[in-house]
């Protein structure tokens, strides 16, 4: 049944690749075929309120999508997948093996974890919010975490050691970019509208680099007193080709997530087409 809607709620977190992203849309500097109103929350939330149909389109972890693609598709652009982008497991000391380890995560939802999982299948799970990993390893409440967005470039300051990059443990295992999060439009959502967000998300990336200086106010306002060089390289990071468009090789890499999600028990088997169809 086709789902008719005048607004739309654009949900996406707080990191400063998503309002890189979504500022010139959300800021009705670009053209969309509906009205776009922002709903920022952190990734976890946004991956649970996915399962409950709750945004029209939304940010969402690839892991959280597997759970969820009955409901939603993926669009093509605005998405985070990418080489060395992986999140990475840090800890006070080195730790020569995870297995029956305490581990802080980010969420039962995120890619991150499922990477964990694919690499230590026994670890002990303590989950949180990702901005309280590091300080909950610095204080001993867990033997490691998992960290995710900017924490990648701030977890010395806590005083950690990386123990393992998982981006480029996925990277070695399949010789793919690694999938991370995605942008989702709801599959109920008429053709034509989900067709227009998925241009509309790409020339609103397309207006953020042509005006690289308009939108960092506004990304400094959500960036949970981040200085100016981490946000710069967050986005630097996190915003590349993939974003624009996922492309055949992303395509692969995220079909591979999937296989290995499913051939773990960590997701459903699911044969509804990944991504919206181009025109």
């Amino acid at each position: 049944m086709t789902r008719t809607v005048s607004t739309l709620d654009l949900g996406y977190s707080f990191c400063p690749n998503d309002t890189f992203i979504f500022y010139a849309l959300q800021a009705g500097r670009v053209p969309a075929p509906l009205p776009v109103r922002e709903v920022l929350e952190d990734v976890q939330t946004l991956n649970e309120w996915a399962k409950a149909g709750r945004l029209p389109i939304t940010k969402i972890s690839y892991r959280a999508y597997f759970e969820v693609m009955d409901r939603y598709v993926a669009l093509r652009s605005g998405g985070a997948l990418g080489r060395g982008v992986g999140p990475l497991v840090v800890a006070r000391e080195a730790l020569d093996n995870l297995n029956g380890r305490r581990v802080a995560s980010p969420g039962a939802l995120t890619t991150a974890e499922l990477l964990l999982r694919l690499v230590y299948p026994d670890v002990h799970l303590v989950r949180m919010r990702y901005d309280e990993v590091m300080p909950a390893v610095a204080r001993g409440e867990a033997d490691a975490g998992l960290i995710i967005h900017e924490s990648r470039f701030t977890y010395p300051q806590h005083g950690l050691l990386k123990l393992l990059d998982l981006g480029a443990w996925w990277e070695g295992e399949t010789g793919l970019p690694l999938p991370l999060g995605a942008i989702l439009v709801r599959r109920d959502l008429p053709l034509d509208v989900q067709r227009g967000l998925n241009a509309a998300v790409r020339v609103s990336l397309e207006y953020a680099h042509a005006h690289p200086q308009e939108p960092m106010n506004y990304i400094r306002q959500h960036a949970l007193e981040m200085s100016d060089d981490v946000m710069r390289a967050h986005i630097d990071l996190y915003v590349n080709d993939f974003s624009l468009d996922v492309g055949a090789e992303g395509e692969r890499a995220v079909r591979e997530l999937h296989r290995r999600a499913v051939e773990v028990g960590a997701a459903p088997n699911c044969a509804l087409p990944l991504f919206v169809e181009p025109l």
